[in-house]
């Protein structure tokens, strides 16, 4: 049976326009910002409609590419401006969430979010039709107007779980791959929703397969499973994936480890290597722009995280890219009695694992 949207949640237009605070009151620890990725049908907008309605006692704010019916916010809510020039507002719904849709600036969005009287807990970005949310990325990680105000928290995934087995089982004997392969590739948190679709009688063996697929695209994601979306939203927020000082996220790339099958796939995989002498910052980033932004081999790289054990440094450094978009930054201090090392995981599509390795030596310092 198809899945439906429960009915659209209260919506109460603001009355005139938001108090803005200044700039000195804003201040303070940024607001966390999830992208939602998944293709129509998936359960994008039940997850959205599910965040609007809840009594979770969260003050989230929602941003939608467009309003749709199955949100249930009222498109007449955004009206066309002088010479016809789309005018944005806010709508707060009853449960103390905002929702807007963004068609132009979402960074102008974004800014005045932030400097909203009330205090946002979390703000959701919806996006539609979204292959790729690596340009994304680019704004929301390391934007200098919004990176004091906001962070990017996390990249999820909804995944439509019987289409998603037809798409794997439709392609396994071709070169090609479904384009949702490229989202899970980008997320840190994999929603595998509309579990209750699949067969009982083979439904735990199907679902340890597709969270095995999902696994060897991006072992780096959690998979949550669902029905119609429902999910505790402490799982979703607050998850810190781009941030480089939280220590769990340390441990788990160093305690990280993956037997691989082959050294080199031309499918969408993950893949790591561990080198443990220490290397120099500026080989460092020479090896990264040959590799995300001079692209000198037939490798595409779509994310890659890592620690590294820095010449004369007594502090782990954390490693993120996404597409072009990276970032090598210290963290804390490595313990004494830990076994320092570089350790980085790549995922993407054609992979290398020998030449990604080899060129990565390169870095190392002689002395």
């Amino acid at each position: 049976m198809a899945e439906e949207d429960d009915g659209p949640p209260h919506a109460v237009r603001l009355a005139g326009t938001p108090e803005i605070l200044p700039p000195e009151l804003v201040a303070g620890v940024p607001v966390g910002v999830t992208v939602i990725t998944g293709y129509l049908g998936a359960g994008k907008s039940t997850l959205v409609n599910y965040v609007l309605n809840g009594q979770h006692g969260k003050k989230i704010a929602v941003i939608l590419n467009e309003f749709g019916e199955e949100i249930g916010v009222e498109r007449a809510m955004i009206n066309e401006g002088e010479g016809g020039a789309l005018v944005e507002e806010w709508v707060e719904l009853a449960n103390g969430c905002v929702c807007c849709t963004v068609k132009h600036s979402l960074v102008q969005a974004l800014e005045q979010l932030v400097q909203r009287k009330e205090r946002l807990d979390h703000i959701l970005l919806e996006t539609t039709g979204l292959a790729d949310p690596a340009p994304l990325v680019s704004i929301l990680w390391l934007d200098d107007q919004l990176e004091s105000e906001i962070r990017l928290d996390s990249i999820i995934t909804v995944v439509d779980t019987k289409n998603l087995k037809l798409q794997i089982d439709r392609n396994s004997d071709s070169g090609s791959f479904p384009e949702a392969f490229l989202q899970i590739a980008f997320a840190d948190v994999v929603i595998l929703n509309k579990i209750d679709l699949i067969s009982q009688e083979s439904e735990t063996k199907e679902l340890d397969d597709l969270k095995m697929k999902i696994s060897n695209i991006n072992s780096l994601a959690s998979v949550i499973c669902t029905v119609r979306c429902k999910v505790d939203l402490d799982e979703l927020f607050n998850r810190e994936a781009y941030g480089s000082k939280r220590d769990n996220h340390l441990e788990e790339l160093m305690e990280y480890s993956k037997s691989l099958s082959s050294r080199h796939d031309s499918g969408i995989c993950t893949m790591s290597f561990c080198e443990p002498n220490p290397v120099d910052l500026n080989k460092v980033n020479k090896w990264l722009e040959d590799l995300l932004w001079e692209k000198k081999s037939s490798m595409d790289i779509y994310r890659c995280k890592g620690v590294l054990n820095m010449y004369n440094s007594d502090h782990i450094h954390t490693l993120q890219a996404v597409r072009e978009v990276y970032e090598v930054v210290p963290a804390r201090e490595w313990r004494e009695k830990e076994k320092r090392m570089n350790k980085i995981v790549f995922i993407g599509r054609d992979l290398d694992l020998d030449a990604l390795q080899d060129s990565f030596r390169g870095c190392q310092v002689t002395t």
